[in-house]
């Protein structure tokens, strides 16, 4: 592949995703955030980007002149800028897929995703491409965390540098988040994933939101899962766990690249609801969904459209 045009070298990348930043500032309008007596919870969520840092091409074929993280991150910075409480997630594959991963590897999508203000992201099967020694080398450049339940690092260059989960606290509601990869047998090589170990993914889940709910004590349990939404097999999929699990609250999805109109919901083993949404790939659409707690209690769920991007 051969290094991009237009100047992108690299003395200028920190310019580039400055200007990325706030290229795309103005086009979108807020929606109106009404005020209420209970404590909110917003949380903006993309997948599968890519390293699509800018739109398609006004002649592509599918998505002219749509996409990119550069309008991502403005909408981002103004939802932050009236909700500095909310929060920021990705489900994995933000690596590959432009001359941008090619040429820098993961270095400039992780730069740009930590300058938008991520809370965490998951492992997807993109992230091994160019192996984990390589990948281990530009994790300097995520300052947020990357958390996989059911990818065993300890004998690869990883070790140490993938959370199982997290906790992160927010208007007092304790909300804690964990990751789920797909298989890895047969869509990444043993030269690339090397001594990682996969994990069934649904005992996993099952023991890490028992542990999140009652170890560590959360309100609100998210998975970011990179497994596929949905499956004509009886392959593992978001679908399957919500319906398979407990104390899940919220999947958000990823790897299908599957285009949700809007979150759809289903009922746990607990006969609560979850609330399970994937928003396509490269930056195409990004998910916003509002959750409304009162004495630190989930009492109502805003499951408003998908956003396109463009």
């Amino acid at each position: 592949m051969q290094k991009p045009t237009g100047g992108f070298t690299m003395l200028n990348r920190r310019a580039f995703i400055r200007n990325t930043l706030i290229a795309g500032a103005g086009l979108y309008a807020l929606p109106s955030l009404a005020q209420n007596n209970v404590d909110k919870l917003t949380i903006l969520h993309t997948n599968d980007l890519h390293c699509h840092f800018e739109p398609f091409p006004e002649n592509d074929p599918k998505y002219p002149g749509q996409g990119g993280m550069n309008r991502i991150s403005a909408y981002v910075k103004q939802v932050r800028q009236l909700n500095p409480d909310m929060l920021l997630l990705d489900s994995g594959d933000f690596s590959q897929g432009t001359p941008y991963y090619n040429f820098y590897n993961g270095e400039v999508v992780l730069k740009l995703m930590s300058e938008m203000g991520y809370d965490a992201s998951t492992f997807g099967n993109h992230e091994f491409d160019s192996g984990l020694e390589s990948f281990n080398n530009v994790m300097q450049y995520a300052d947020f965390p990357l958390v996989s339940a059911n990818y065993d690092f300890n004998k690869t260059p990883l070790k140490g540098r993938v959370k199982k989960h997290i906790v992160i606290e927010k208007k007092g509601i304790r909300i804690g988040i964990y990751g789920l990869g797909i298989e890895l047998q047969g869509l990444v090589g043993k030269n690339v994933r090397g001594n990682t170990v996969y994990k069934e993914p649904l005992e996993v889940a099952l023991d890490t939101e028992d542990y999140l709910r009652y170890e560590e004590k959360c309100d609100f349990v998210i998975c970011l899962s990179h497994l596929g939404f949905q499956y004509d097999s009886p392959q593992i999929c978001d679908v399957q766990l919500a319906q398979k699990t407990y104390e899940t609250d919220l999947i958000l999805g990823g790897h299908t690249h599957t285009f949700l109109d809007s979150p759809v919901e289903y009922t746990n083993k607990n006969k609560r609801p979850v609330v399970v949404n994937q928003v396509g790939w490269a930056a195409l659409m990004l998910g916003q969904l509002e959750f409304f707690f009162e004495q630190k209690k989930k009492t109502h769920i805003d499951l408003t459209p998908n956003k396109r991007v463009g």
